[in-house]
């Protein structure tokens, strides 16, 4: 295997992994439901990338149910509507398919793939039935590490982003690059840098 496809691999099985560390079952031992949203330039059902996440959960996860959100009436719209239609109108747009969706009614976990991620944290905060049981952030805008006063503290433990350095850092793997983004990493959400 191409040293660049052991990446890609990692990649796409990561959500799987992260998936399976969080409420994959219900109190009822059933298979709680998972919600994607896609990033900027993507739809809901692109075979090659929100449709083979979709199709990964459902054989890995027999008999769950798996809502890839559609923001509009067709692929081609959903894909414009991630560039051009006003987030806020995004998020009710969701709302309203989650509300109205009778298989997430017992609750969700919701995957978020960049800006997807961002949106379904708005989903979270404003929209509250159904109930959103993790949210998993790839390549989102979060900061990964919880904070002992944060409302939704469910919310941050399985992101997989969070600030990463100093861009165009003369010689991206010296010592001094490697502990600027540590510094960044552990004082970008501090008290002191959060109340500026």
């Amino acid at each position: 295997m191409a040293p660049g496809s052991w990446f890609l691999v990692l990649l796409l099985a990561a959500p799987l992994m992260l998936v399976s560390s969080g409420p994959v079952r219900g109190p009822n031992n059933e298979t709680v439901p998972v919600v994607l949203w896609h990033g900027m330039g993507d739809s809901c059902c692109n075979p090659l990338s929100m449709g083979s996440i979709k199709k990964m959960l459902e054989e890995e996860l027999p008999g769950v149910y798996v809502l890839s959100l559609m923001i509009g009436k067709n692929v081609v719209q959903d894909t414009e509507n991630g560039f051009f239609l006003d987030v806020n109108q995004q998020v009710a747009m969701a709302c309203s398919q989650l509300a109205q969706d009778p298989q997430l009614q017992g609750g969700y976990n919701a995957m978020g793939f960049s800006q997807g991620a961002q949106f379904l944290r708005a989903v979270a905060q404003r929209c509250p039935s159904p109930p959103m049981k993790t949210l998993i952030s790839v390549g989102g805008q979060h900061q990964a590490k919880p904070r002992p006063h944060n409302p939704y503290p469910w919310l941050t433990p399985l992101c997989v982003s969070g600030v990463y350095g100093l861009p165009r850092c003369p010689g991206e793997s010296s010592h001094i690059c490697d502990m600027i983004r540590e510094a960044l990493n552990r004082g970008a959400y501090s008290d002191l840098v959060q109340k500026q």
